[in-house]
């Protein structure tokens, strides 16, 4: 039984590695649905995987599109793994700033208000 479990638990551990906090709901999805994890494990270390940018790039700009979309989960979900990959608060301030420029006061609000929580600011 440990088999599978222990396999879906250690592709968890190295995304996490990857990108830093990883939600509850795609650890459950292990064992509810483990073929969609599967797929989603594959496509999250595909597009995390360091390329032509970092991961610490992919970070930030996952950070505007979530704060973009003030998606209040995502952003906290994005700046709860930052500091893993040594995002500092200048970076997210100047990713949050391109937001405000393509999306507005409001999502650069919400961005705002998620990392003075998260980051303690």
């Amino acid at each position: 039984m440990c088999k599978s479990t222990c396999a879906d638990q250690k592709g968890t551990e190295e995304l996490e590695s990857k990108i830093g906090k990883i939600p509850l709901i795609f650890r459950e999805l292990a064992e509810r649905d483990p073929q969609m994890y599967d797929f989603s494990l594959k496509m999250d270390n595909f597009i995390w995987d360091d390329g032509a940018i970092t991961r610490k790039t992919k970070k930030l700009i996952a950070i505007a599109i979530a704060t973009s979309l003030r998606d209040q989960h995502a952003i906290r979900a994005q700046m709860a793994g930052a500091s893993n990959l040594g995002v500092t608060s200048e970076e997210i301030d100047e990713a949050l700033r391109v937001t405000y420029l393509l999306a507005g006061m409001p999502a650069y609000v919400a961005g705002k208000v998620a990392q003075n929580e998260i980051m303690g600011e």
